[in-house]
């Protein structure tokens, strides 16, 4: 569960991802939604407009069952199910891939998602982790 009281919050997350990814050089893109708003997007160098596609699709993953992307896919692949028949949605608009994370606060209330696209998606998902341990570090963390 996030502290996050207001869209300051949110920029701060993604402010701490663009400081990560630029420090390591990842060719990646990150986007923070709030529901449905882009509250926060960034395309680093090396990155491309693929990532948007992916990032569009993993989002979607999460705007509908307010879980990881990677959770749904482990889940998916645990249970031997067709996450996208079971969902009745498509892989044109939906993608369980790791690097989507739900926002939640700590009243438990969904309200978004940060995802991030342009590494292996299991490497967006754990980069997406440590942005979000940042946060709620307070920055502390950065290296």
């Amino acid at each position: 569960m996030l502290p996050i009281s207001d869209v300051f919050d949110l920029l701060e997350i993604g402010e701490i991802g663009k400081t990560l990814g630029f420090i390591r050089k990842l060719p990646i893109a990150i986007e923070i939604k709030l529901e449905n708003w882009i509250m926060y997007h960034i395309s680093l160098p090396g990155s491309n407009p693929e990532n948007n596609f992916w990032i569009r699709r993993k989002s979607n993953v999460v705007m509908l069952k307010k879980h990881s992307s990677l959770y749904e896919r482990i889940n998916a692949e645990d249970q031997s199910i067709d996450w996208f028949k079971l969902n009745k949605v498509n892989e044109v608009d939906y993608a369980i891939h790791g690097g989507s994370l739900p926002l939640i606060t700590q009243n438990y209330k969904f309200i978004g998602t940060l995802t991030i696209s342009g590494m292996t998606h299991v490497a967006d998902h754990l980069f997406g982790v440590e942005i979000l341990t940042n946060y709620l570090n307070g920055r502390r963390a950065l290296r």
